[in-house]
């Protein structure tokens, strides 16, 4: 058994079964990564990667955004860890392409013992974008899906997401999928 610490969309039950498949046991605990910030700074090729999205006018943006975390001395990061099996990790790493899976078992604090390790995913330096790049967006499926996660747990951690991203470093538009090699259990709205 092993955890993996959420901070975006995984943190919704209906988005890690998206991918792992529906578990009502799957265990939930909420969770601070210390010593990590939050932010959109994982980067993708829209045009070049396995789904492109236009914007409504048909336009194709260069660049897609998506939450990420990188250390950073006395900050925190609020989420939750996830219970996961080995095999459950595996298909965890398919739906994160552009992410290492990264052992953060000593930063990770929860309400009760989590035995065994932590991971997160963190972006692969080739998708890591500490400004963002000229013509990146943020897809408003996503900022939304990581904003229903959060209002799920509740007031604090929707308020603590909200001040970690805020101001948004790229504008949130509307998207439609237009080119699509998704392998499976990865999202197809975002």
């Amino acid at each position: 058994m092993a955890w993996v610490f959420a901070y975006g969309s995984l943190v919704h039950p209906e988005s890690i079964a998206a991918t792992l498949g529906p578990d009502p046991a799957r265990r939930t605990v909420p969770a601070v990564l210390a010593g990590w910030r939050r932010g959109f700074t994982q980067c993708r090729d829209n045009r070049a990667c396995e789904k492109t999205f236009a914007l409504p006018d048909g336009t194709i943006p260069p660049y897609v955004l998506g939450l990420n975390v990188h250390p950073a001395a006395g900050e925190e990061v609020i989420g939750v860890a996830i219970a996961v099996t080995a095999a459950e990790l595996d298909r965890l790493d398919g739906r994160e392409l552009r992410y290492d899976r990264t052992d953060v078992t000593v930063e990770v604090r929860a309400d009760e013992e989590l035995e065994g390790d932590v991971v997160t995913y963190v972006a692969k330096p080739e998708h890591l974008a500490l400004e963002a790049p000229p013509g990146a967006v943020i897809l408003r499926s996503y900022a939304e899906a990581v904003e229903l996660a959060f209002a799920a747990l509740g007031g604090p951690e929707r308020l603590a997401l909200r001040r970690s991203v805020l101001p948004l470093p790229a504008p949130v538009v509307d998207g439609h999928l237009v080119a699509d090699r998704v392998p499976p259990g990865n999202p197809r709205a975002w």
